[in-house]
């Protein structure tokens, strides 16, 4: 599933390089954990906007994988999680990685653009600030990145879990 040597990127000083052997430890920590779970799955490797992202992918359908992704991504947060600390045991760097799995951030991530535009839309034809409710800030990233898109501002208010975006009029 994973290929590859880390030891030219252990050696290696650049971002990209240290970004795939993140995503590297990452597969193998990740592939331990769908053998212990008897789960079949993919694994993607990527680097984008300055992270390593990985991916478990299913040609079977996602059933089995919706087990990882659980409620409203919770497991698929708390996996991440797990997934980084596995990355800083190994390289001694605090991780950014960003885990997906049977595509369900690549859906949240379309979904909360359009969210995001609609929101932008409407604070320029009212002219009055729109509040959004509570997001994860993964999910939070996503509309700040959607709203400057469509050229207007946004912030975060409140404080966690209840931190949300308030998009704001030109």
């Amino acid at each position: 599933m994973t290929e590859g040597t880390t030891s030219a990127a252990s050696e290696g000083g650049d971002t990209l390089t240290r970004l795939e052997q993140e995503g590297e430890i990452a597969a193998d920590y990740l592939e331990g954990l769908l053998d212990i779970a008897d789960l079949d799955g993919d694994i993607d490797m990527d680097v984008e906007a300055d992270r390593a992202s990985v991916s478990i992918i299913s040609d079977s359908g996602s059933r089995d994988l919706q087990k990882l992704v659980g409620r409203e991504g919770e497991v698929l947060e708390a996996l991440q999680e797990l997934t980084r600390l596995a990355v800083h045991r190994e390289t001694g760097d605090r991780s950014r990685l960003m885990l997906d799995i049977a595509g369900y951030r690549a859906k949240k991530r379309a979904e909360l653009s359009e969210l995001g535009a609609k929101a932008a839309a409407e604070a320029k034809s009212t002219g009055e600030p729109v509040k959004l409710k509570p997001m994860t800030p993964f999910e939070r990233k996503v509309v700040h990145d959607a709203v400057k898109t469509a050229g207007l501002r946004s912030e975060s208010e409140g404080e966690e879990p209840q931190r949300f975006v308030v998009v704001l009029p030109a």
